[in-house]
């Protein structure tokens, strides 16, 4: 369960950027996740609210998840697809020249303060 860290990594950031910027509490996190990431949703929210109530200035921190599409670009015919309905095939042209273009990161886009 590698999401136990994600969590942790993302505590200390919002904290520090917080702390940086004057809050004193944060309200909420939103929270890129890639659609193949390999981060279980599930599995990140109940670690969030693990963490966060034994974190000063995150106890009543709300984590909102906003999925990332991923999307593959084929070298062969130069189109991108869905990489998950698909796989690194290329449903347009067969090729197998494939490459991930988004879809597996992960990046804090808000911190919520009240």
């Amino acid at each position: 369960m590698h999401e136990l860290g994600i969590v942790k990594y993302i505590a200390k950031t919002v904290k520090q950027t917080a702390e940086e910027n004057q809050a004193e509490k944060v309200a909420g996190v939103v929270l890129e996740v890639g659609e193949v990431s390999g981060i279980l949703p599930d599995y990140l929210t109940d670690c969030w609210n693990y963490f966060r109530v034994r974190t000063p200035g995150l106890e009543e921190a709300e984590l909102k998840l906003v999925t990332i599409p991923a999307v593959t670009w084929c070298e062969d015919c130069e189109d991108t697809y869905e990489t998950v309905k698909y796989g690194r095939t290329c449903p347009y042209c067969g090729g197998g020249r494939t490459w991930l273009l988004q879809g597996n990161e992960t990046r804090i886009r808000e911190i919520e303060v009240p």
